[in-house]
């Protein structure tokens, strides 16, 4: 892993350019997704990556076990969506 420190600017419409050499070496493409971090003078940008087909199969596969485990069924998580939009509404 090469460390490269550089400087940029935020622009007046919030926007930060990644230097090129970055970029390239993380292999960032026009419209690659981050998650943005910000903790007093620290800002963090982490790659959204989506996971491949087997391991959000196996992610839905856990959550489907821990609903029957807790005793969950189909309409108390649409009871619950519905519920926390007319919550949500009411602000």
């Amino acid at each position: 892993m090469t460390d490269t420190t550089t400087t940029t600017t935020l622009s007046s419409k919030g926007q930060v350019v990644i230097p090129e050499e970055i970029r390239a070496r993380l292999g960032l493409k026009p419209g690659t997704q981050f998650v943005v971090l910000g903790d007093r003078d620290v800002v963090i940008l982490k790659v959204l990556q989506q996971p491949d087909k087997r391991e959000f199969a196996m992610l839905v596969e856990q959550a489907r076990l821990a609903a029957k485990q807790s005793g969950m069924r189909r309409g108390d998580v649409a009871r619950a969506v519905a519920s926390s939009r007319r919550a949500r509404g009411r602000k």
